[in-house]
């Protein structure tokens, strides 16, 4: 088990498997974290940038060790609130990005964001940081970049009591689509020269 530090515990959530068929692309089934470290590792074997998955910092509280060669955790907790999935280094710019992922087809929910994580980007912003956020629409298989300072507005919107969450059609509007491939599996970088530099 782990637990947030107020002391509430961790539940992840199951994922459905979504069966598609993709004739052009031979990892379309792997979930969005696994097509951006792809996406990243192959950035850094090319020399184009160094991004990397921030760990999560957990305290370990209780282990079994069931045989001599084998630990297992039974209850941890995480150290700290997480801020953003990704940061690192692009043609000399801080990079620093958070990546969702949504079943729904019309909009994204605003509750896949935490305070603390709005906070962070805000930060990265003031200090001139390249932030923004990957959205994916899993049943549709499409991705989206959108910058921090939209995400920000949207955030601001629903603090005053407007939508709990992003049309797709704001995000189309704000947002820049990714298209998909093979090697690397979801391109940003191609998407964050055309918008930052």
């Amino acid at each position: 088990m782990f637990n947030y530090p107020s002391g509430k515990r961790y539940k992840a959530k199951e994922e459905q498997p979504i069966h598609r068929f993709h004739p052009n692309y031979g990892n379309r089934g792997m979930t969005l974290e696994e097509d951006l470290n792809a996406t990243n590792e192959y950035y850094r074997a090319h020399g184009i940038a160094v991004i990397h998955k921030k760990p999560t910092p957990i305290q370990i509280v209780r282990v079994d060790y069931p045989k001599r060669s084998a630990a297992v955790i039974k209850e941890a907790y995480f150290k700290q609130a997480s801020t953003t999935d990704y940061n690192g280094v692009y043609r000399g710019k801080y990079i620093d990005f958070e990546a969702k992922e949504t079943q729904s087809v019309t909009s994204f929910p605003l509750k896949n964001f935490h305070e603390h994580q709005i906070h962070h980007m805000r930060q990265v912003l003031a200090h001139g940081g390249i932030c923004f956020v990957i959205l994916r629409f899993s049943a549709l298989d499409e991705v989206y970049l959108l910058d921090a300072s939209h995400l920000l507005t949207f955030w601001e919107r629903q603090q005053v009591g407007g939508r709990k969450s992003i049309t797709k059609k704001e995000i189309e509007m704000c947002g820049h689509y990714i298209s998909l491939g093979y090697q690397p599996p979801i391109d940003y970088i191609k998407v964050v020269e055309s918008i930052y530099f």
